[in-house]
């Protein structure tokens, strides 16, 4: 609540908007003492699943020692003029257990989305900071729109956290570092979070509460005002910091005061022609000048990562799915039409198409846009996935031609680019720092899922033979497939989930398949693959040498189609039911693994 020194004018002019960091702003985190350990026993558990069994003590060294380099990492990113995050795949592969043995470590990268929940959610607790909700409220009052601009490992959990105090619906968009592929202090994630606003970084107030990151970031994009609330990094940065803050506040109940004081004088005093900025608050940092450096500002919003989850380098995304160890059994299977049958449900779909048009409106009642209601966005969900299989036609024809990857679309792609082509580049924002989230919502608002009869029974059975279970799906939301076996009770009987959209691949390329094998360290020739497409499921299948290529009758493809992969080999054989397959995979004999 207290100036450290005299505000600069900066703070005085009224905002277009106010992008508000996470943590140390919205939110006060706070160590848990046994957070480490409580996080070895999740992973514990997680690697239980596949009978790979390790000392807790040694897994919590581990943890600990990849957390350790990680916050090393992200210091260095700080001194960086244009870091990248990194992509959950290389976070839990690369850092935090990037010592353990093969098997453990590529389940751990398989389930990274997951595994970045229990990081956030067992180490720190998070409580509202004093002031946030009346911060809201008033910029509420006033049509100005509230942004959050966070570097984060997990978006989805910090959506998660603001859901649980009540808060997911008070912002016009969320830019998490890890959804749109930019790391503060890049100026690109200030930027994109101000044209979602509707507005410019200069008409902004950004409010963080680290010096390296977030006073750097919003001198750098050039924001309005740069204000702190302090935390407890605010006064201790890795390094020394030239630039300094217009503000710092004890708490945000300064940034309140400060924005009534603004609106209370709206016109605030017009520096003289030419005049550089000053930044006369905050900790000076040993060797600081006190200005941001004018070389710094950047403005343009750069080009994103089209999907940051896994990494830009084809090679890396490839690394861990390419030798399979290991002589035990594996049954690896699909997710729609094999474990779930889905039937459309009109009712859901418009549900998610109003939300849809909510998050896509105007943050200002003066904003002249156009209305998008939930018809719309209906139609425009159409011209996407038309959009989305002509892309998948077309990757196929390349792979056929010239064996190019058979890569993955990302939700960035399928909602800007598709789904928002005509829409204002305001709104194209939103969808672009949203687009994780929105798949995650539409995977499971497009139909509803049903287990299908025997599956579990199946997964059961392998269960009581020891048979690791891996799901290997083609999916845009491999979240919403986990979500959906914790629906129907089963995600205790699978070990793992490769899914397309992580790995940036689909089938039938044979990366999943490979991948999914060295997570159950088996053997193909002693596993079963069971699916229900020939061209994607048992083609991949038979190209990583899977001895027992398994289709299922009531899924997408019409028997005919399914007696001719049989007649011709692709398949061995075709079911009618899921729990068909229990005599096989009992007739497997057990080999131990390595």
């Amino acid at each position: 609540m207290t100036f450290y020194e005299t505000p600069s004018d900066a703070i005085r002019n009224v905002p277009d908007a106010l992008l508000l960091d996470f943590g140390g702003v919205i939110f006060e985190t706070k160590k848990d003492p046994a957070g480490k350990r409580i996080l070895a026993e999740r992973v514990r558990g997680r690697l239980a699943a596949t009978g790979i069994e390790l000392p807790l003590d040694s897994l919590e060294r581990s943890l600990a020692a990849g957390l350790t380099a990680l916050k090393h990492w992200k210091h260095a990113q700080s001194r960086r003029i244009a870091p990248a995050e990194l992509a959950p795949r290389e976070i839990v592969g690369d850092f935090l257990v990037s010592d353990l043995p093969d098997a453990a470590r590529a389940l751990l990268i398989a389930e990274a989305s997951d595994v970045l929940v229990d990081v956030t959610t067992t180490l720190s607790s998070h409580a509202v900071r004093p002031g946030i909700l009346d911060l809201l409220d008033l910029a509420d009052a006033r049509g100005i729109p509230v942004g959050i601009v966070s570097n984060a490992h997990s978006g989805r959990s910090h959506r998660e956290v603001l859901a649980r105090h009540g808060l997911d619906e008070r912002f016009v968009v969320q830019c998490y570092s890890d959804e749109v592929g930019l790391r503060k202090p890049h100026p690109g994630i200030i930027a994109l979070a101000a044209e979602a606003c509707g507005t410019t970084a200069d008409r902004c107030w950004y409010v963080g509460d680290t010096q390296d990151r977030d006073v750097v970031a919003g001198r750098r994009a050039g924001v309005g005002a740069v204000i702190l609330t302090r935390s407890h990094h605010t006064d201790a940065p890795p390094f020394a910091v030239a630039e300094r803050a217009d503000a710092v506040y004890d708490t945000p109940e300064g940034l309140v005061g400060a924005l009534r004081a603004a609106i209370a004088d709206p016109a605030g005093p017009t520096p003289p022609a030419g005049a550089e900025p000053t930044c006369t608050a905050g900790p000076t940092p040993p060797g600081g000048s006190g200005r941001p450096d004018a070389g710094a500002t950047c403005t343009t919003t750069p080009e994103l990562h089209s999907d940051p989850r896994h990494a830009a380098d084809p090679a890396a995304v490839d690394r861990i799915g390419v030798v399979v160890q290991g002589r035990g059994r594996a049954l690896l299977i699909d997710h729609g039409g094999v474990i779930s049958s889905s039937t459309p449900d009109p009712a859901l779909l418009r549900e998610f198409c109003a939300w849809l048009a909510r998050l896509v409106a105007p943050p200002r009642a003066d904003t002249a846009e156009p209305a998008l209601d939930a018809a719309e966005v209906a139609r425009l969900i159409e011209r996407a996935r038309d959009a989305h299989r002509a892309f998948k036609h077309a990757i196929v024809r390349r792979h056929a031609k010239r064996e190019d990857p058979l890569i993955e679309a990302d939700p960035v792609e399928f909602w800007r680019d598709w789904f928002g082509s005509s829409l204002s580049e305001r709104r194209r924002a939103v969808l672009t720092a949203e687009a994780h989230d929105i798949m995650a919502r539409y995977g499971r608002a497009k139909s509803r899922r049903t287990l299908r009869d025997g599956v579990r029974q199946l997964l059961e059975a392998c269960r009581a033979e020891a048979v690791p279970v891996v799901v290997v799906s083609n999916t845009l939301s491999g979240r919403a497939v986990r979500e959906v076996c914790a629906e129907h009770g089963i995600a205790g009987l699978v070990a793992a989930s490769v899914c397309s959209d992580e790995v940036g691949l689909r089938k039938p390329d044979a990366a999943l398949v490979h991948e999914a094998l060295r997570i159950a360290r088996a053997d193909p020739a002693q596993s079963v693959f069971l699916g229900d497409k020939p061209q994607n499921d048992a083609v991949a299948a038979r190209r990583a040498g899977i001895a027992e290529r398994v289709l299922v009758r009531g899924g997408s493809t019409a028997d005919a189609d399914l007696a001719d992969a049989l007649a011709s080999g692709l398949a061995t054989r075709v079911l009618d039911h899921p729990g068909d397959l229990v005599a096989l995979i009992r007739s497997i004999p057990a080999v131990p693994v390595s």
